[in-house]
């Protein structure tokens, strides 16, 4: 159900996308949905200039193991040339969250090295920011490694 869902919402944000002019338009504030390898929230305020911070809480689950994370990225934006609304983005920021290890369950905390690298697009007629990014994670507790598998699509409302 949740993929269904999900190749929903994917088929109405392209179908806005294909049908919409764009402008150069920025905003301050955006909430919306965050779907990919975790699925979760995201909010997004201005810093000012073309600077961001987003707040993603999210959760996976696999038969081992299921997560709960908050995220906190610093991002830095950049506009495309001839392309008004669309920005290319980079950043880094932290997590801090629990994992449980559903065989022995038991639970630990999770702490993490976050950076991002992403485009985003403000639609010039629309309250509605779409962006895709990817988020690799250096996991440091409980144990140390390297998770690339964070590419997320991001669904906002902006206010």
């Amino acid at each position: 159900m949740k993929k269904l869902l999900t190749i929903i919402c994917l088929a109405v944000i392209a179908t806005f996308a294909f049908h919409s002019e764009s402008s150069a338009q920025s905003y301050k504030n955006a909430i919306g949905g965050r779907f990919g390898a975790a699925n979760g929230v995201t909010f997004k305020t201005t810093l000012g200039g073309n600077k961001m911070v987003d707040i993603i809480a999210n959760f996976r689950s696999n038969s081992n193991y299921n997560y709960f994370r908050v995220t906190g990225l610093y991002e830095i934006y950049n506009p495309i040339s001839n392309a008004a609304g669309l920005n290319w983005y980079y950043g880094v920021g932290g997590t801090v969250g629990s994992v449980k290890y559903k065989p022995k369950d038991q639970s630990d905390l999770y702490l993490g090295v976050d950076g991002v690298l992403g485009l985003d697009y403000k639609f010039a007629d629309a309250p509605i920011n779409i962006s895709l990014d990817w988020k690799p994670t250096i996991g440091l507790v409980p144990d140390t490694d390297f998770d690339a598998s964070g590419v997320g699509l991001s669904l906002r409302f902006t206010f």
